[in-house]
């Protein structure tokens, strides 16, 4: 059994209070960002990326407001496969405000009409595709961000919001808390591992030409780690495969040394930035998005067993890593201070939630 299918049946024995949470957190949204609604009432939206997890909240929430707030918002959606985004997610892919187009990011047909704004999150973030096939992976972000920008320019959009990765910064330095959107280093150019870090560079690229050549109004998100329902716990996140082992009553496994730094935002904290970004954010300015508390593999690791499992975890990796085992963790004060935006759900509180949502039972767990 394959450990999609392991979720779906988690999900399936005990969702009830997992969604009612994720109805909680979507009505949190909505109340945040009502300056928001107002201004985009009867707007038309196209969004790529919009059946991964960024997008499932960003049209989870759009719906949320069209139907309390009878807003009229129109969104088009560029899907892959929207046979198997209809199967998952029925309640969205139904959806009578949504159209999703079938196409590829790098060549889709414009869908006819009148356009106010784009949000453009397709990327393929498979570890798979960037370690064993790094030159789609690059392609896809280059070549499919151009192709956004141009049916943006086509469409005369007002706005356009990049999804763009704290991966563009490289290596941060241990000694570094947090990295700002002034840090100029960059990743390895000589190892093709960074395809992704080095397409989302070329992407932030085209954004400043376009916005200077074409005059396109365009902000920048740069998103880091994050957790909430639609995460997928099966592949290369961490967190995503801590919730797993403990939801599934198996002790923790860390595969390394545990001693990497990370820092994790919300899901319904990161989409209400993503929607104040979309419509106040500068053009031409990229924007950290994530969480400032840092917390170690190790000690996510005990949190997660701890919140949500046996207690047991299990540190397998060497432990001396030398003077940089790894660190990832932004400096949001540019958004925080430009849009009065701030974390409402702390971490543990963020795990609890993500792991009710993918049907844990909280009575007897430990």
């Amino acid at each position: 059994m394959t450990n999609s299918k392991q979720q779906e049946i988690l999900r399936e024995n005990n969702t009830a209070r997992g969604d009612a949470l994720l109805l909680q957190d979507l009505a949190a949204v909505i109340e945040s960002t009502s300056d928001v609604w107002k201004e985009l009432r009867g707007s038309s939206l196209f969004i790529t990326g919009g059946t991964g997890f960024i997008g499932s909240w960003l049209l989870e929430s759009l719906k949320w407001a069209n139907q309390e707030l009878e807003l009229r918002i129109q969104a088009q959606i560029l899907t892959r496969d929207f046979n198997q985004y209809r199967k998952k997610h029925p309640h969205l892919a139904n959806y009578p405000g949504f159209k999703f187009v079938v196409g590829d990011v790098r060549n889709f047909v414009s869908p006819r009409g009148e356009f106010s704004h784009v949000i453009h999150g397709a990327t393929d973030s498979s570890q798979l595709v960037n370690t064993s096939y790094p030159k789609q992976m690059y392609d896809t972000i280059v070549s499919g961000t151009m192709r956004v920008l141009d049916f943006a320019a086509e469409k005369k959009c007002e706005k356009v919001l990049l999804l763009s990765s704290g991966a563009v910064y490289g290596s941060q330095p241990h000694t570094l808390t947090r990295m700002n959107e002034d840090w100029s280093d960059s990743p390895n150019l000589s190892d093709p591992i960074n395809a992704y870090a080095e397409g989302k560079r070329g992407a932030e690229m085209l954004a400043a030409i376009y916005h200077k050549q074409f005059g396109l109004d365009i902000t920048i998100a740069r998103i880091f780690a994050l957790l909430g329902p639609y995460l997928p716990l099966e592949i290369h996140y961490a967190i995503g495969n801590f919730i797993k082992d403990a939801i599934s009553g198996k002790s923790v496994i860390v595969n390394g040394s545990g001693l990497p730094v990370r820092s994790y935002l919300y899901a319904s904290d990161l989409t209400t930035w993503l929607w104040k970004l979309m419509l106040y954010g500068q053009p031409g300015v990229a924007y950290n998005i994530g969480s400032e508390h840092e917390i170690s593999l190790r000690d996510l690791a005990a949190l997660v067993a701890n919140t949500v499992g046996n207690g047991r975890y299990c540190i397998l990796g060497e432990q001396d890593l030398g003077p940089n085992p790894g660190r990832y963790v932004p400096d949001t004060s540019r958004i925080r201070h430009e849009l009065q935006l701030s974390e409402k759900i702390h971490l543990e509180q963020a795990i609890y939630r993500t792991a009710l949502w993918y049907g844990w039972k909280e009575t007897g767990q430990k």
